[in-house]
């Protein structure tokens, strides 16, 4: 036979044209997945390409919006009938999400949608498993796994008011700590929200800061105040465990008797004894009246105040004070009050004390370490004149500065407005540029500082930073930062209301990156908030204390220039 000019015996091309026929249907015949259509001879299963709502950013997702779309593609198409087994949507808690399949680019891309929308600031969890065959028959060799987190929702959680009414607002609502909270036996601040009779020393003084502030806003009565202070003087007064005339951190609001801090820390805490006795001066400054009740008052204070030795926590005369001392341990827990901290009001207090002062020396060889709490190194363009670089958390530019004034404050190793306006300003450019990429931080969210923090407590700042904004930070600091503060404050109020809002006022922190929102309140944390926002208003609680005349006469002897 000639084919194409070729001379090709009969028998021979006849019986390749059979085998080629016969090597066909056997080819098709093994492909067929019994419904008598064929597939492809390729064999292999695997993800090709994957998008959420058209774009390709990995496997883990942030903001994204309530109604996305899930574009999973294979290698070589699937069979539909597997597909339903094999896609899992849940939420954070496990619990199956609706959805919605659909099929593109021949059965080589499943489509995945939400059945109805999802929740805002919430995880969710996408697995396409093993159990996906192709029309081969071939399982997915390892399942795809998405993880999601919706943005949050932008809606207003509060109706918006003036913003001098949402501050009156935010002190109202956590006054409520310290009032309807309080102790019922000593009218001391709990710890915390879960405390039950455990009170705190340096908490109480920044309730105590609170009361005049609650007085002049018209949240309570001047009686009713004063009836407060006497509870809690009396308290202290006639209960509470003194060691040389300081408080221990923690106190059983019953009994008055120690409760532990840590192992060998059951006696004096000098530290949260000045935040106390800030309170109480501040309070003797505030109820000024000449009846025999506030003149008691007035003596009770005094005596608290002139009763606490101040020099005894340098051990045995040294040049700096030791935090704490134990009836039981001494000095084992051994640890030098040493700036830059939120500790300079302990060395003021130490100063000012007419009974039990301590000299310059102690303040400059102590606290100022010989000048080495001075940086002045530069961050985000802004010089830091003290302290660790980036300032450290916040909570060290508020706590002292309840009652003394930082503005016109300076002495040999900085200019304390400078000092506390540019660490904060530091802090809002760290949370804005967002170094290390934590969903939720921007200029209306920021804020770093000691707080709790998912399953333990740290003190956040830019060198140790978990994801976890405090609200007291931001609001701690309106009088440093006034429009990054109020800007922060709006935001938490108004966009996260719902979930950070609550009888006390803003809980204490929260975490939009692992969608984290603590049912908290602390006492420290708390308090700032108050007195802070009212020296911004009015310089009240500024005024009251820096009109002590022992604390005017502490300043000087440290070398401080101030304003009154």
């Amino acid at each position: 036979m000639n084919v194409m000019g070729l001379q090709v015996p009969v028998n021979r091309w006849l019986r390749q044209l059979v085998f080629g026929v016969v090597a066909c249907w056997l080819a098709l015949s093994c492909q067929s997945n019994g419904s008598g259509e064929p597939e492809p001879v390729n064999t292999s299963f695997y993800l090709k390409s994957l998008t959420l709502n058209g774009v390709f950013s990995g496997y883990d997702y942030k903001g994204i919006n309530a109604a996305p779309v899930i574009r999973v593609t294979f290698s070589s198409p699937f069979r539909q009938s597997s597909v339903e087994g094999a896609v899992v949507f849940e939420n954070n808690y496990s619990a199956p999400v609706s959805v919605r399949l659909t099929y593109e680019n021949n059965d080589s891309t499943l489509v995945i949608k939400p059945a109805s929308a999802l929740s805002y600031l919430s995880k969710y969890t996408v697995t396409v498993n093993t159990s996906l065959k192709s029309k081969a028959g071939v399982d997915l060799p390892s399942p795809v796994t998405i993880n999601l987190m919706t943005a949050i929702d932008s809606t207003n959680k509060y109706p918006v008011i003036p913003d001098d009414e949402l501050l009156t607002l935010v002190q109202k609502q956590t006054f409520n700590y310290f009032w309807g909270f309080g102790h019922p036996v000593s009218g001391m601040a709990r710890e915390r929200n879960t405390s039950g009779d455990i009170v705190t020393s340096g908490g109480t003084g920044f309730g105590i800061m609170a009361i005049p502030v609650a007085i002049e806003r018209k949240f309570i009565t001047r009686s009713d105040g004063l009836a407060r202070m006497q509870k809690i003087v009396g308290f202290l007064k006639n209960k509470a465990n003194r060691f040389h005339g300081a408080y221990s951190h923690w106190l059983n609001g019953s009994s008055g008797v120690v409760v532990p801090f840590g192992e060998k820390d059951n006696g004096a805490d000098i530290v949260e004894t000045s935040y106390l006795m800030m309170g109480l001066l501040t309070a003797r400054q505030y109820f000024d009246g000449a009846g025999t009740e506030e003149t008691t008052l007035r003596d009770d204070i005094n005596a608290l105040w002139n009763g606490v030795e101040w020099d005894w926590f340098r051990r045995d005369g040294g040049n700096v004070l030791y935090w704490n001392w134990s009836p039981d341990y001494a000095w084992a827990v051994n640890v030098p009050v040493q700036g830059w901290n939120e500790c300079l009001i302990t060395y003021i207090l130490a100063a000012s004390s007419t009974t039990h002062g301590i000299p310059k020396s102690v303040y400059d060889n102590g606290f100022a370490r010989n000048g080495a709490i001075v940086n002045n190194g530069t961050f985000y363009n802004i010089k830091l004149p003290l302290g660790q670089s980036y300032g450290g958390p916040l909570f060290f530019e508020q706590y002292t500065f309840l009652g003394i004034n930082p503005f016109g404050l300076s002495d040999a190793y900085a200019n304390y407005q400078e000092q506390v306006v540019n660490h904060t300003k530091i802090n809002y450019e760290y949370c804005k540029a967002n170094p290390r990429q934590y969903f939720g931080y921007s200029r209306d969210c920021w804020g770093l500082t000691a707080s709790d923090i998912p399953n333990g407590y740290t003190a956040s700042s830019p060198t140790n930073d978990v994801g976890v904004i405090a609200p007291t930070a931001a609001i701690s600091s309106l009088p440093y930062t006034p429009d990054e503060s109020m800007q922060a404050l709006r935001f938490f109020y108004y966009k996260l209301g719902d979930r950070i809002w609550g009888q006390y006022g803003f809980t204490d922190a929260f975490s939009m990156h692992s969608i984290w929102f603590a049912d908290s309140y602390l006492a420290i944390d708390q308090g700032p908030q108050i007195g802070m926002i009212e020296n911004y208003r009015t310089g009240l609680l500024w005024k009251l204390f820096m009109s002590c005349p022992e604390v005017q006469a502490g300043l000087t002897k440290l070398g401080f220039t101030y304003k009154l």
